[in-house]
């Protein structure tokens, strides 16, 4: 039997393109071999530690402190994660309320998208959101009708996020067990919000899932995570991640919820500009510091600044 706190890795079978089970509940420490710190290019501000005082279950979670800036940025993660679908289930908490300004808290390395580009989770304009970072297109998109399709991530409690990637460009979420319509996209899911999103035929395959801190806007913020497994199928939130039985045998995952979570959350206003070759959708980013997109609006649209990192298509 595995003792908790230890990276459980589970056969699933020896069916092909079968995935060992990862997960971690860290009561035995943080094993920076196994999940290691990820900060491409820069790192000044950001820290990652173990936090003894607060968690999820048992005593110990992972605690990053994330700087302001893109520099501020740090990560830890795991390299190994399903060739077929990805399913992630981490019980997070978080210190600050998300703003207007675009953050991630968890990123994945996408080789789908070409070199050194990754698939994002994080919030704007208050809400959770997706944001794939070759075109800067959002899920869902940041209209009105958009952020009241998602939902905010609330502050100083832990909240189960669960999320799919699937090989067929499916992307699925929820938060305490409940769907998050918003953030729903793929074959036979109508969003009425996902239209940038669709327009391109790039899907995901993370190469890595990395749990952290980035900011684009100035934000700070301190996150906690505790409980994580990585599978090629849903745990579900009652899923410990490590079996009573053993390596060879499986965690079953409770009952799918059918319920949706939407917010009402309302759009921030933001505000500058700058051209390219292509055109940029309205509501779409159109400018900001590493920003490579498109940067011409589509008429009727301009591109008005909101902050040194973002500009937006209103």
């Amino acid at each position: 039997m595995l003792r908790a706190g230890q990276t459980a890795l589970l056969a699933l079978g020896l069916l092909p393109l079968s995935f060992a089970q990862v997960s971690n509940d860290f009561e035995s420490g943080w094993d920076q071999a196994e999940w290691p710190i990820y900060a491409p290019d820069c790192n000044q501000g950001g820290k990652i530690s173990l936090d003894t005082s607060t968690a999820h279950s048992g005593k110990n979670s992972i605690r990053v402190d994330g700087g302001g800036g893109y520099c501020g940025h740090i990560f830890f993660g795991t390299k190994k994660v399903p060739t077929v679908d990805l399913y992630v289930r981490a019980f997070v908490k978080m210190s600050k309320a998300l703003t207007s300004s675009h953050v991630s808290f968890i990123t994945m390395p996408d080789p789908a998208q070409g070199s050194n580009k990754h698939l994002r989770i994080g919030g704007q304009n208050s809400i959770l959101m997706y944001n794939r970072e070759s075109d800067d297109a959002t899920l869902p998109e940041l209209s009105p009708q958009g952020v009241a399709s998602s939902a905010p991530l609330a502050t100083n409690s832990w909240e189960c996020f669960e999320y799919h990637v699937g090989t067929d460009g499916t992307i699925e979420t929820w938060l305490n067990g409940a769907a998050v319509a918003g953030l729903m996209v793929g074959p036979g899911i109508s969003n009425p919000n996902a239209g940038a999103w669709g327009r391109s035929s790039i899907k995901p395959k993370p190469s890595a899932v990395y749990f952290g801190w980035e900011s684009y806007g100035g934000d700070t913020n301190t996150f906690w995570y505790d409980d994580i497994v990585v599978s090629s199928s849903r745990v579900g939130c009652s899923g410990s991640g490590t079996t009573p039985g053993g390596p060879g045998t499986t965690t079953k995952p409770p009952a799918q919820s059918t319920t949706l979570v939407t917010s009402k959350t309302s759009a921030a206003p933001t505000t500058t500009t700058t051209p390219s070759g292509c055109t940029a959708a309205q509501w779409s980013q159109c400018g900001g510091i590493n920003y490579s997109g498109c940067k011409t609006c589509a008429a009727p649209y301009t591109c008005k600044v909101s902050n040194d990192y973002y500009s937006q298509c209103l």
